[in-house]
């Protein structure tokens, strides 16, 4: 095996992601061969001795795990609840040993898909928006936002004084007061939605995550788990069609749009029209053009 940086060997070996293992070397805490480390070392986990805390790392005995979860309402996405907290958290519903990173934390309010892996390097990859990997969530807002606003949405608006990564949304449904939304996104800041929502003036009544990458829900039950297998961990890793859509909305030079003829309407349908929803599978072949069908997952 060839030498890799220090962090990328901790975190494979569990100690953490790879940026708190950063913070373990930085601290003098990692020695390799009985030398104290620093920042930028490189080893070889197979020729090297390599020891945190004077305890040395072994990742022959290291199996990575996943396990899929699909959070209910009211439970806190931490292994721990704060004081005085009652309620549940993920490790309560989830009897496991070991120690776990969450790939897609969710508010305590929100629902749905999470991931819950001893893999601290696959957590980066699929949590830091510079990877562009997608999360898919079903949203109930108040209200029916009309196109201006849902391109506002999709092109990004500034939030903790940056402006947010482009998004992919569509319309799935109307009803008498509120709006169902199907929302890809490639970053996830803390309750970016509902913020978001909010401030475009259509707060969100339900936000549900369907979906990692394209490994989604399917009939799994709330409160319930599982520990994914091989083919399930490659389609998590895999982005939704609609990133290709996202990269395009974020070029800074946008050829001008078409003029649209009344002839040209009614043979290509609105792009936010309404559109039935369906099943899919958990994996999907990605296409080249998300716009071309936006049904949803």
């Amino acid at each position: 095996m060839t030498e890799e940086r220090l962090q990328k060997i901790l975190a494979r070996a569990d100690i953490g992601s790879r940026r708190a293992c950063e913070q373990i070397i930085g601290q003098g805490r990692v020695t390799v061969n009985g030398k104290v480390a620093t920042i930028g070392d490189k080893a070889d986990p197979q020729r090297d001795t390599i020891a945190v805390d004077g305890q040395v790392i072994k990742l022959s005995d290291f199996e990575k795990r996943y396990i899929v979860f699909h959070k209910p309402a009211h439970v806190l996405s931490t292994n721990r609840a704060p004081e005085d907290d009652t309620r549940a958290t993920i490790r309560d519903l989830i009897p496991v040993e070991g120690h776990w990173f969450t790939i897609g934390r969710l508010d305590a309010s929100s629902e749905g898909l999470l991931v819950l892996t001893n893999d601290g390097e696959l957590t980066h990859k699929l949590s830091h928006p510079s990877f562009e990997h997608t999360k898919t969530y079903k949203v109930t807002v108040s209200g029916h936002p009309n196109d201006e606003t849902l391109e506002k949405w999709e092109r990004g608006l500034w939030l903790d004084d940056s402006r947010t990564a482009p998004c992919f949304i569509k319309v799935l449904e109307h009803n008498q007061n509120t709006t169902v939304l199907r929302i890809v996104m490639i970053e996830g800041r803390k309750r970016q939605i509902r913020r978001i929502a909010a401030m475009l003036g259509h707060p969100v009544k339900r936000l549900v995550r369907t979906h990692i990458g394209q490994l989604g829900l399917g009939t799994l039950k709330k409160g319930a788990w599982y520990e994914l297998q091989e083919e399930e961990v490659d389609a998590m890793k895999l982005p939704a069609e609609e990133v290709v859509y996202i990269r395009r909305k974020g070029r800074k030079a946008r050829p001008p749009r078409k003029p649209v003829t009344s002839d040209s309407a009614r043979a290509r349908p609105s792009s936010r029209r309404l559109n039935s929803a369906r099943k899919s599978p958990i994996s999907r072949k990605p296409s080249n053009n998300p716009r071309s069908s936006r049904k949803d997952h």
